[in-house]
């Protein structure tokens, strides 16, 4: 199988975003609920459509990819996350990059460093 060149490929954007009041919440439990949110906000055609995709999370610090063209749609399911595990939480987008490197290096002061090789 031929891999796409990079002009007819979809092109992505990465919010950059902290979870505040969410000290101990784990990986699994914020991407449950950010697909929960989805489902509910924008049904399950409207969530694949965005392409959410949660690169990478610690302390309560994470990168979130989607499509361009859904940018204002992955904001609104990400500002729907209310709580976790009956934790009160709010996600407060730092910032929106082209590229995971601008994400972290931008608005999360490179205290991460996403590797692809760690996806799931």
């Amino acid at each position: 199988m031929k891999i796409l060149p990079p002009t007819q490929r979809t092109s992505k954007r990465y919010f950059a975003f902290e979870l505040i009041g969410g000290e101990g919440v784990e990986r699994s439990d914020l991407l449950r609920e950010i697909f929960s949110c989805a489902g509910a906000l924008i049904g399950d055609k409207g969530s694949s459509e965005c392409d959410i995709r949660l690169l990478d999370f610690e302390d309560s610090k994470g990168v979130v990819r989607c499509i361009r063209e859904r940018v204002d749609m992955t904001r609104a399911v990400l500002a729907s996350v209310t709580s976790i595990n009956g934790k009160p939480v709010m996600v407060h987008v730092l910032g929106i990059s082209g590229t995971v490197h601008g994400a972290t290096n931008k608005y999360l002061e490179g205290c991460m460093v996403y590797n692809p090789e760690q996806e799931p």
